[in-house]
């Protein structure tokens, strides 16, 4: 665990200013197979401190890879300078950052870090049994990967905390060839947050969810074309997630607002059915711990919900402190950084439309001729909302039951034309956490979501 160096620096910020001192590790460790051997095995860590000073209506910005206590009193200074410097050439006008209340919340449970013959030989146990039992693979690939960001932050007013935020994950990629000889894939990831001896202790436990995995690819096999158009569909929780993040929740980032998205003229206003809900969650969400829980935020905001759409209707957008006083609202926790290096963005934590009423077999049945679209490979937006996702597992409906596997297809249109052709929302919530947000910085990221039933563009013959 990092050695606190940084809130004995209290005494000295500027009173007059809100100060942000943070120290911070990133650790990450890797291990790769394909088809039974190493291809990758790597531990980084990168570490150090930062400071970020308003003033005068300008941040000042400086950071250090040494972490010691007079480089935390060197990047103090540097930052005052800075911010002094921006504001002697250049008229702010701005108003100061409201003062929040103060308080100090740690999280700072020190969490293991295995040695890497322990991430090796997992990855070998699930290699074996995946090369056993499905010997007609043309290839397999199986991959380890644990990550942690450890955080020390002293503010001038807000909360101060010591947090961990780990997470861990096993991916397993399966090539099949189809009926006509052309290579097909799929893949699943499994994990969440902790440790990697902390969520994967038996690769036994993976054999049930590997064992689908490989039904899927198989049905893939004699897969059939997409019939392109406007189509009925199911989306899975993966794609709704995938939607509530990319498509939804970069335009009620209100950065992206100020810089003119979709989302700035539509506040207010119906985006969505009556039956969309969605919620940028915080740490805690339906009773259980977010996939990723932040409690205090990089600018030393105490982490809470921000209710984005209700009921059909946009309420709120994702804030920093600045951006918060700009727009007249509270800010919820959403100003994070990646690295030590790297000032603090507003970012989504852990976006999800919520839950309905629905039972997903009531949605299959509803539809005569459409689609069921489970899982993506990737997604893309902009900030007028409209998107494209690549869907790489789903399958026809017809006359109410599942059919034929499609072949890869995308999907597209406009999040908020779309949202609003929802009619029904299934009662099941599943997570996703294992990717990151590529906003300027990566960075770790949950989304989620029941199944819904929409209208949706979709790509095909």
């Amino acid at each position: 665990m990092l050695y606190d160096h940084v809130t004995g620096n209290i005494h000295s910020f500027d009173p007059q200013c809100h100060v942000e001192l943070r120290a911070q590790i990133n650790k990450s460790r890797r291990a790769s197979m394909l088809s039974g051997s190493l291809i990758g095995n790597s531990r980084n860590e990168a570490s150090g401190v930062c400071c970020r000073v308003y003033k005068n209506g300008f941040y000042g910005f400086a950071s250090s890879a040494e972490y010691t206590d007079a480089s935390c009193k060197a990047v103090l200074n540097a930052a005052t300078n800075n911010a002094d410097f921006l504001a002697k050439h250049v008229y702010s006008g701005k108003p100061g950052i409201a003062p929040l209340p103060t308080g100090e919340i740690r999280v700072s449970q020190d969490y293991p870090d295995p040695e890497q013959k322990y991430f090796i030989d997992f990855i070998k146990e699930v290699d074996n049994y995946v090369s056993s039992k499905y010997p007609t693979l043309i290839s397999r690939v199986v991959s380890a990967s644990a990550e942690s960001y450890e955080k020390i932050l002293a503010v001038a007013d807000g909360y101060c905390t010591h947090s961990i935020l780990p997470r861990s994950y096993i991916y397993v990629v399966m090539t099949a060839e189809d009926n006509s000889g052309q290579p097909i894939e799929l893949y699943e990831v499994f994990g969440g947050f902790g440790s990697f001896d902390m969520n994967f202790t038996d690769s036994s436990a993976l054999h049930d969810k590997i064992d689908r995995l490989y039904e899927h690819l198989c049905r893939k096999k004699e897969a059939v074309y997409a019939s392109a158009g406007i189509k009925t569909c199911i989306l899975g929780p993966m794609m709704s997630g995938m939607l509530a993040h990319e498509a939804v929740g970069h335009t009620v980032e209100a950065d992206l607002v100020l810089g003119g998205s979709v989302a700035g003229p539509n506040l207010g206003k119906v985006v969505a059915s009556e039956k969309v809900s969605l919620v940028d969650y915080a740490h805690t969400a339906f009773g259980k711990p977010t996939p990723l829980p932040v409690y205090v935020d990089d600018e030393g905001t105490k982490a809470d919900d921000a209710l984005l759409i209700d009921r059909g209707v946009l309420v709120g957008f994702m804030n920093s402190r600045e951006t918060a006083l700009h727009f007249n609202m509270t800010p919820h926790g959403n100003a994070r950084a990646y690295a030590f290096s790297d000032e603090p963005l507003i970012r989504m934590r852990n976006t999800a439309v919520l839950p309905g009423k629905d039972k997903l077999e009531d949605l299959i049945s509803s539809i005569d001729d459409g689609y069921y679209l489970i899982n993506s490979n990737n997604g893309q937006a902009d900030t007028t909302g409209e998107f494209m996702f690549g869907v790489t597992l789903g399958y026809e409906i017809k006359n109410g039951k599942i059919g034929n596997a499609i072949k890869d297809t995308t999907i597209s249109g406009v999040a908020f034309d779309m949202l609003k052709t929802v009619d029904m929302v299934s009662d099941e919530m599943e997570w996703a956490s294992s990717g990151f947000c590529g906003k300027k910085q990566p960075m770790p990221v949950g989304m989620g979501g029941p199944s819904i039933r929409c209208k949706v563009n979709v790509g095909g013959k």
